[in-house]
């Protein structure tokens, strides 16, 4: 994060005059099947105080009352924030997939574990857990006759299907590190992840279904296989049957491998540092970052956040609508919901499709109990209106929300149209990086403001620095960078193959401290308002995309010579991409090329990358030694020309109304 470049935090937080507290409704314990497990605020300071003056205790009862170890471990902990070198758990050994499998197979074979929910209607089907030991045992043979190994990486490139979950329990199985990439990224984002990770195998589709449309799954992975020649299979499940190419010898059919081998697969022990998975986020240097995640202490995080946010108790049905490409379906559609042995709802549709009522849908006829989902969504579907929220859904105890901050109006939306009002809000605040919530409310028992993320989780230290002197700020009612000044279980260990762009991102900002990249108020209650990326990440439907690596895709095109890009307030989908570009002599400007300029993000990136508004400017505004101002571009596009601050110190400050004359014409201003 360098000077000058660093987004100011937002205005404080609401006066506290200004802001309702909302109590965990009566309705909620009328409907628990059993009570929380947390009885009362009270209880969980009392809780939270251990997690952070005896953290080894605390963890080490956690880890031992909810993963099932193959060997007990001694040490709970060694290492620290400074030296980047945490480690837990040290010389315990299990395996994941028999923590989300064998022992809820082994105890009641025929409890449902996955609740497939086709992208069209009344075309899913549930499989239990039995079958699903049974699946995760075949596929475990599968890749060890493709000659996966125990430490190798596995690229996965699905949509949101059964077998999805299948892949990332077989890899487990035998100890190799899955790698998956959304099945929404493009060839040149699936091959740049393919050999950052060295995997040798990749687990495709012929095509997935979203929303109505189909998605050439396997076209984009053999377009990024032809530049991964280290790549010796691609097994295939058919989604489809559509025609797709193929190359003999590499290329097999999931079915066809899958009758060859037998129903059960002995699991590997693992040591509890050993890697999880690999899950590749936007670094701001534009090469994306492969966080590794390792076994013990993720799957701790994964069980604990699913127990005490979202109150899961035996017989409910979890239904989160993130996709298993980001950290969101990582965490809670496959490793909580299985790990506490519930059923989850894996949802390859939209909530849009084939209405706005589909969500509703699946959330009344599978007798939803926990519903998690990102605000865009909740945006989309508030705007279409309440009409499509006719169903009662008597079982939702808990609603969350996750992946940026929500607004206040759309959390009250949430609670009294979708809720009914009987539902508890759980607004969490984590990253990739975290591995599971950070900050969060507790089903059941945290009382909730609208728009805040409310109170640290167990083993979570927060702390508030000033982001002029570095230094932390004490008390309430205080503004700020968020920092954590204790390790924690689920936290990354790692970038793969880059440990000092590890220690230079998240430790050696403020030696000491865990860095968020995020701004944070803490209120006169202790309460956390998040207020959105201190860098250079844009945060687009919950998904944060490096704007480093949307400059480099522009650049990549002939016509441009430089490009600046940043995030600005959208309506539906949180921040929207904007992209200034300084076009290269010779080059018309026009909606050609702009509309060329898009679709080179596309293919760079993927869809979901596209800038929403290109301006074509002479220059770019930039300090004397070259650096580019993005806080400008940022203040024009807010319409604060006022606020620009100082800009003789530019290389050349008439670029600056030039840029805004840009704006003003692009937007039909005159």
């Amino acid at each position: 994060m360098s000077e000058g470049d660093v987004a100011p935090p937002k205005p404080a937080v609401p006066e506290a005059h200004e802001v309702d507290t909302y109590h965990v409704p009566k309705a909620f314990m009328d409907k628990h099947p059993k009570k929380p497990h947390i009885d009362g605020l009270d209880h969980y300071k009392e809780m939270y105080k251990e997690s952070i003056s005896e953290p080894d205790k605390f963890w080490g009862k956690q880890a031992r009352e909810l993963l099932t170890w193959e060997r007990d471990f001694q040490t709970v902990h060694t290492g620290s924030l400074a030296g980047g070198d945490n480690a837990w758990f040290l010389e315990g050994k299990l395996n994941a997939s028999y923590n989300c499998v064998d022992r809820h197979a082994i105890k009641n074979p025929d409890k449902p574990a996955i609740i497939y929910e086709d992208d069209e209607i009344n075309q899913g089907r549930t499989i239990t857990y039995g079958e699903l030991m049974r699946e995760v045992s075949k596929l475990s043979w599968v890749l060890k006759e493709m000659g996966v190994q125990k430490g190798d990486t596995v690229a996965l490139y699905l949509p949101m299907i059964p077998e999805a979950l299948v892949a990332f329990l077989a890899c487990t199985r035998i100890g190799a590190v899955h790698s998956v990439v959304f099945a929404g990224f493009s060839a040149d984002s699936l091959r740049d992840r393919i050999i950052d990770a060295k995997s040798k195998v990749c687990i495709t589709t012929d095509e997935g279904k979203r929303g109505g449309k189909l998605i050439g799954t396997k076209k984009i992975v053999d377009e990024a296989l032809k530049q991964c020649p280290d790549v010796t299979h691609c097994l295939v499940y058919k989604r489809t049957g559509a025609e797709v190419p193929w190359t003999e010898g590499r290329d097999l059919w999931w079915a066809d491998e899958m009758e060859k081998w037998p129903a059960y697969y002995p699991p590997e022990p693992m040591s509890s540092e050993d890697p999880l998975f690999l899950l590749y986020t936007s670094g701001s240097t534009g090469k994306p970052k492969g966080v590794m995640h390792t076994t013990a202490g993720y799957l701790l995080g994964a069980a604990m956040t699913g127990k005490y946010v979202f109150d899961i108790h035996d017989s409910d049905i979890f239904f989160c609508g993130g996709d298993v490409g980001w950290i969101t379906g990582h965490t809670y559609v496959v490793y909580a919901p299985l790990l506490l042995g519930i059923a989850t709802v894996v949802f390859e549709g939209t909530p849009a499709y084939p209405g706005f009522s589909r969500y509703w849908d699946v959330c009344e006829r599978h007798k939803v109990t926990q519903f998690y989902v990102a605000p865009t969504a909740l945006r989309l579907l508030k705007r279409a209106g309440d009409h499509h929220v006719k169903q009662q859904m008597k079982s939702l105890r808990v609603l969350g929300s996750v992946g940026e901050p929500i607004a206040a109006e759309v959390w009250k939306w949430y609670f009294e149209i979708v809720g009914k009002e009987e539902a508890h809000i759980v607004d969490t605040y984590w990253q990739t990086e975290t591995g599971s919530h950070v900050i969060t409310p507790l089903g059941g028992v945290t009382p909730t403001k609208p728009g805040s993320a409310s109170l640290p989780f167990f083993g979570i230290e927060p702390a508030i620095i000033d982001p002029v002197s570095g230094e932390e700020l004490h008390g309430n009612d205080v503004e700020g960078v968020l920092a954590f000044k204790q390790a924690w279980p689920s936290m990354a260990r790692t970038v793969w193959g880059a440990h000092k762009r590890y220690m230079d991102t998240y430790l050696n900002v403020y030696k000491g401290y865990y860095f968020t990249g995020d701004g944070a108020a803490r209120d006169h209650e202790g309460y956390y308002w998040i207020r959105g990326r201190v860098d250079d990440v844009v945060n687009v439907s919950g998904h944060r995309l490096s704007t480093a690596e949307i400059e480099a895709a522009l650049i990549e095109h002939h016509a441009v010579g430089e490009a600046a890009v940043v995030g600005i307030s959208d309506e539906l989908t949180g921040q929207a991409v904007n992209a200034f570009v300084s076009i290269k002599d010779g080059n018309e400007i026009n909606d050609a090329l702009r509309k060329d300029l898009i679709l080179q993000v596309r293919k760079s990136i993927g869809p979901f990358a596209a800038p929403k508004a290109i301006y074509c400017v002479p220059d770019l505004p930039k300090t004397r030694s070259g650096k580019i101002m993005r806080r400008i571009l940022r203040k024009i596009l807010a319409g604060e020309e006022d606020q620009l601050g100082d800009t003789s110190t530019l290389s050349d400050p008439s670029v600056v109304d030039t840029i805004i004359e840009t704006v003003q014409k692009g937007r039909g201003k005159k």
